[in-house]
């Protein structure tokens, strides 16, 4: 009976060890793209809620090293409570900007993002993709993973998607350097994204 415990305290230990370096790993990474973009406070704000008890022990729980552990409860449970407390937080979720729409009849829809969480939205996902792959990371990874997994057109505002997917292809062709570059360049110049 003791062996028993005393495996599982050994498992969960490990897990929350590599859970939290999976979570450092990931927002060092997201600071380092955010640094370059010149997202200098939500570098250091990025995903802080990861750390809270009500995200960080579903990360122990569902840790794989592969995935997000979120998706690993979602698969248990049919939710993960954690993603919603997640996503309810973070406003570079696409997800936290769902809310009724103005038209009467028309139900939940995504509306635009403000253009500094949008930049992060992409950061996010090129630095996921970098943690989750590792050594096989390519500058497609984001785009494909994005592509696979498409989000229904009222979930996302179009001019959100429009640039998200702008970003992502960009990063897919001419690799990230450029795509930095271009969204320095579009911090400084606002209106080409919030005209539209």
């Amino acid at each position: 009976m003791l062996k028993g415990i005393h495996n599982l305290d050994i498992k969960y230990i490990k897990n929350a060890y590599k859970h939290f370096m999976t979570i450092n790993e990931h927002k060092i990474t997201v600071m380092d793209l955010c640094f370059k973009v010149g997202l200098v406070k939500q570098a250091f704000l990025h995903d802080l809620s990861k750390y809270s008890p009500e995200e960080f022990a579903c990360g122990i729980k569902y840790y794989q090293g592969v995935r997000s552990p979120n998706a690993a409860q979602r698969q248990e449970k049919g939710f993960s409570a954690a993603w919603l407390h997640h996503k309810g937080r973070n406003k570079h979720h696409f997800e936290y900007w769902i809310d009724y729409s103005i038209t009467r009849g028309e139900g939940l829809i995504g509306m635009k993002m403000p253009l500094r969480y949008v930049l992060e939205m992409v950061c996010d996902r090129i630095a996921a993709s970098k943690v989750y792959n590792k050594g096989h990371y390519t500058t497609d990874i984001p785009w494909e993973y994005y592509n696979k997994s498409r989000i229904p057109d009222k979930d996302m505002h179009k001019d959100t998607r429009a640039l998200l997917e702008k970003l992502l292809i960009m990063n897919k062709d001419k690799g990230e350097k450029y795509m930095l570059a271009y969204m320095r360049w579009l911090l400084k110049h606002p209106d080409v994204y919030e005209a539209n």
